[in-house]
């Protein structure tokens, strides 16, 4: 949090001295939060780890009936209908809603005697993750939906199948493959369809007849049937996983949020304005060196090169001022909370906490992996706050009370919650 107000007061304070209590400046607004995130985590300490668990439930549904009040009432903020105006506070409820979603979904797992790969448990699993996740969606806030995917790695912890890893790294790469492809298509006259994703569709079905003809018959004759099956049903939905993404870039993304994919794959778009932030944001980074410029001397940080430098790029503003040396620092602060969470984790005599704890590790890893390789240009630009550095409220709250919860209940380790 230290770390964060520096940089926040040098990115919003251009070339001007920071006026450090001026509670109308955005580090002002800064202090004031970052007393009431650490008051509600003193409150959290307190509490008895039994309350959170026995109130999961309610935390849960009220977070799910802000995210659908937040679509029905909120305001829109860079092109999202995701804040809760209330005065001069704005509050995000689908920061709050990670939480929600790791304290149920700890609740769920932990009463399931450790069966994951029961189809009904990891249905129901599914459905506490997809049910905010698509609420957000519905925004749009597609950086805070990838971090909801992060929490395959909880799943993964407590037994689920390596076969799931895998067919997510290939579903990844179908995904980059749909989207090479089809930025370059083009519309045959009368047919409908695009050209280049028509030949992707045919290499699919080439590889799946393949598999179809060949492969059973490298293997012992009774598993002919179960391979034939399962290739038809792979090839099925690899088919239709691909015509989706086509058809949501195509039909549900806006024009700036395309090319901003786009560019992260170097397809060229037209739009010399395209890759602004990325192109800006590596400049800021890469101007630091070794050292840095020094504390309110980065002259890209100062006059505001960047957008959004205090919030979703706040990392730049740490390139270009401490340089390489502070940008290490950073991450390696990150890997040792992380590599700390997961120490805590295993230590655990209750299955609750193992698992928030394990999700707690897979929401600020999304976070950190995603934020920082926005600014480096190997994520595209979605908006994703960087834990505890990032300005804004609800973030920092949010980041502290998922942390709070988890030292309340590896306080009480050596009794077995439930």
């Amino acid at each position: 949090m230290a770390m964060g107000l520096l940089n926040i007061a040098s990115s919003t304070s251009g070339a001007e001295a920071v006026e450090w209590f001026d509670l109308n400046s955005k580090v002002g607004k800064q202090f004031i939060w970052v007393f009431i995130a650490l008051g509600i985590a003193a409150v959290a300490l307190i509490i008895e780890g039994e309350f959170f668990i026995r109130t999961t439930v309610i935390h849960y549904v009220v977070n799910i009936v802000l995210l659908i009040a937040v679509l029905l009432m909120g305001k829109t903020v860079g092109g999202a209908k995701s804040w809760f105006g209330i005065g001069s506070v704005s509050l995000q409820p689908s920061e709050f809603a990670k939480t929600g979603t790791a304290l149920m979904l700890s609740w769920l797992l932990s009463r399931s005697d450790g069966k994951i790969r029961n189809i009904k448990t990891l249905v129901q699993s599914a459905l506490i993750v997809c049910i905010p996740a698509a609420l957000i969606m519905l925004q749009p806030d597609a950086g805070t939906v990838l971090v909801f995917g992060g929490l395959i790695f909880a799943f993964y912890r407590e037994g689920l199948s390596g076969n799931v890893l895998i067919a997510v790294f290939c579903a990844l790469l179908l995904l980059i493959a749909t989207i090479l492809t089809g930025a370059s298509s083009y519309h045959y006259p009368g047919l409908g369809v695009q050209s280049s994703i028509g030949w992707l569709w045919l290499v699919l079905i080439g590889l799946g007849a393949l598999f179809w003809q060949l492969i059973p018959g490298l293997i012992v004759p009774r598993n002919r049937k179960r391979v034939r099956k399962a290739t038809l049903i792979c090839l099925t939905l690899a088919l239709a996983f691909s015509a989706g993404v086509h058809s949501s870039l195509e039909g549900m993304l806006k024009t700036h949020q395309k090319e901003r994919i786009y560019v992260l794959f170097g397809i060229d778009v037209g739009n010399p304005d395209a890759d602004y932030n990325i192109r800006h944001a590596k400049a800021a980074v890469s101007s630091g060196g070794w050292t840095g410029k020094g504390f309110l001397q980065g002259p890209m940080t100062a006059y505001g090169f960047v957008p959004e430098q205090e919030t979703d790029f706040i990392f730049c503003t740490i390139g270009e001022e401490w340089g390489f040396f502070g940008s290490s620092v950073t991450i390696l602060l990150y890997t040792m909370l992380l590599l700390r969470i997961l120490v805590l984790a295993e230590r655990q005599r209750s299955d609750f906490s193992r698992i928030y704890a394990y999700a707690v590790a897979s929401i600020l890893f999304m976070h950190f992996l995603i934020n920082v390789g926005m600014v480096l240009g190997l994520a595209p630009v979605i908006g994703i706050p960087l834990p505890f550095l990032s300005a804004g409220g609800s973030s920092l709250v949010s980041f502290t009370i998922l942390i709070a919860i988890l030292l309340r209940l590896d306080a009480e380790r050596s009794y077995v919650l439930h």
